[in-house]
């Protein structure tokens, strides 16, 4: 199966870093080699404002979203928005939408997280024609539209790509996206997942403890992992991808209230497969694994760094 060409993304914003603070960053990260700079959205930033910075301040770095929630923006805002973005840096923007999670999406943001692949579906299908200059008037299955046009249409309509975690929005991302968004996976999980999105980029938001000490990565790779896979849709990736035994008693003892435990169980295993650490040649090799195994755009997101200006150095493509 072909593939698009290998680009090499880093996720942002950076550390503790204040955004005004970012701009020498994103420059080195550019001389470096880097591609693509991808930007998150949970309690901190928004996903869109670490990229209109770096528009303006990086003119060869492509910028991509992974991902804006279908559900925190109406339609119309998120299709202002990213035409806001395309026009702002032509030809260098991509929008990774996907569901989000039950807690940004209804404990956070008070909207019901009903039906999260319809509503990624409907989405996806909006913003197809709204981005074209279509004028939309639609009864999707979730939301309606009347009569909305944009005021801005991109002359390059960005590429949307789709988070996903299982087949049917694998095959979602693949079919009527331009690709797909993944993380928490193995290098070797990637041989699981590539078919079902077929010949379209594969963005993977990898995570990176740059240190070589495991006993250090076992402590900050068991408080992300635990945060993340106790979260329903993680929980069922985690499962479908053949990790259930080896993550229930983080579950269960999770599911009793007993934090500590749900940690001290996780086992090293899984630690070691979830997480890029070691020296940097380590590193670089691991990395070339998923890229070997049909990822097009590495996003590493570097956590627990000592050093994070080095890290970013250690893992520059060139």
């Amino acid at each position: 199966m072909s593939r698009r060409p290998q680009r090499h993304g880093i996720s942002v914003p950076l550390g503790n870093l204040a955004l005004h603070e970012h701009r020498e960053w994103y420059e080195e990260i550019e001389r470096l080699g880097y591609t693509d700079l991808w930007s998150g959205e949970a309690s901190a930033h928004d996903g869109f404002t670490p990229l209109a910075l770096a528009a303006a301040w990086t003119p060869g770095l492509r910028l991509g979203t992974a991902i804006a929630p279908a559900f925190t923006r109406g339609p119309a805002l998120l299709a202002q928005t990213a035409a806001s973005m395309s026009e702002a840096a032509p030809g260098r923007f991509a929008l990774g939408i996907g569901s989000s999670s039950p807690a940004i999406v209804e404990s956070w943001n008070s909207i019901p997280f009903e039906r999260p692949f319809a509503r990624t579906r409907d989405v996806l299908r909006f913003l197809r024609r709204a981005l074209a200059g279509e004028k939309v008037t639609e009864q999707y299955d979730t939301f309606a539209v009347d009569g909305f046009r944009l005021g801005v249409v991109p002359e390059q309509p960005p590429p949307i790509l789709v988070a996903a975690l299982r087949p049917r929005m694998l095959r979602l991302a693949g079919e009527e996206g331009d690709g797909v968004i993944l993380n928490w996976l193995s290098a070797d999980d990637v041989t699981n997942v590539a078919p079902l999105v077929g010949d379209k980029e594969i963005v993977a938001r990898i995570f990176v403890i740059p240190s070589e000490d495991f006993a250090t990565v076992r402590k900050v790779g068991r408080r992300h992992l635990a945060g993340y896979l106790t979260v329903p849709a993680y929980r069922q990736f985690q499962e479908w991808l053949g990790r259930g035994a080896a993550l229930q008693p983080m579950w269960d003892a999770w599911a009793e209230g007993d934090r500590a435990r749900a940690l001290e169980v996780i086992p090293d295993e899984v630690i070691d497969e979830l997480f890029v650490w070691g020296a940097p040649e380590k590193m670089r090799a691991h990395l070339d694994r998923y890229t070997a195994n049909g990822v097009t755009t590495p996003a590493p997101s570097i956590i627990g760094a000592h050093d994070l200006r080095a890290a970013i150095r250690d893992l520059a493509p060139i």
